[in-house]
């Protein structure tokens, strides 16, 4: 399944990179990328943790759940998608539905919500200025799921992000609170706090080890924690033509917290930055 991704994303993006040389308009769009990436840290981006860098890739992801029944579910895409960026300090992200497999009976198949997702990066500084980075994020999902494969009402989420290494060794964090749209006695807010620790060990070697904690206020889950520990591995840049290359990375979250709502959730992504 991963391998006709992995090629149309690298064949698709191949074909935007050949398309730049004869187009003034994408040779500058790409242009203005460069110097903006430039401008912040080299990192990779972890498993689950969003990235406050800016970076501009297709990315499709597929993870393997083990539900608090027992039961397992495959969620294939996990909201990925197409990331951009269109101007300095800005990035857009347009993500694909995810397409939820149940081995329950009692549940259905079928497509979960929309997301997207906007970042503003307020400072950065490359690895000879300081290696470090402070952004913005502001973050949607439109009920659009099948089957009760989704929530019941919009939800923005505002959050905060930032980054900073020493070394080789690298901290990324994100903090951040769902705000439903509708039905927020029902819903309540969720907040998400995540933090990925990482180690550069070699030129394409990045293990990492994330913290993706999860705090319910009001709502059914009102006062509940979710605590998943991820050790995992990244694998990127690697190069494949021109700007196009290829990430790929594994990982498994463990619940540490008496109460979740999965555990042992095989984590698999693959990138292709451009």
């Amino acid at each position: 399944m991963f391998r006709p991704l992995v090629l149309a994303g690298a064949l698709l993006f191949s074909s935007m990179a050949t398309v730049a040389q004869d187009s003034g308009f994408i040779e500058r769009w790409l242009s203005m990328v460069t110097k903006t990436q430039a401008e912040q840290p080299h990192w990779v981006t972890p498993l689950v943790t969003v990235t406050p860098r800016l970076e501009q890739e297709f990315r499709y992801d597929v993870l393997r759940q083990t539900t608090a029944t027992g039961h397992t579910l495959w969620n294939f895409g996990n909201g990925k998608g197409l990331e951009l960026i269109p101007q300095r300090s800005v990035e857009v992200i347009f993500n694909l539905p995810p397409y939820l497999m149940h081995n329950d009976p009692l549940a259905h198949d079928g497509f979960g919500d929309t997301t997207f997702l906007l970042k503003y990066r307020l400072l950065a500084a490359n690895e000879e200025h300081g290696s470090y980075i402070v952004t913005l994020f502001l973050s949607g999902s439109v009920p659009t799921g099948s089957y009760r494969n989704g929530s019941t009402s919009a939800v923005v989420t505002p959050t905060i992000s930032a980054g900073k290494s020493w070394g080789k060794f690298i901290v990324q964090t994100t903090l951040g609170a769902g705000l439903p749209v509708d039905e927020t006695d029902r819903i309540g807010h969720a907040i998400a706090w995540n933090t990925a620790f990482q180690y550069h060990a070699r030129r394409f070697l990045w293990p990492e080890l994330e913290v993706n904690s999860t705090f319910w206020k009001g709502g059914s889950l009102d006062g509940k924690k979710q605590v998943f520990l991820t050790p995992g591995l990244v694998a990127g840049r690697i190069p494949i033509h021109n700007r196009v290359g290829l990430t790929m990375g594994v990982g498994m979250q463990i619940a540490a917290t008496h109460f979740h709502n999965f555990d042992h959730n095989l984590v698999i992504t693959a990138r292709n930055p451009f």
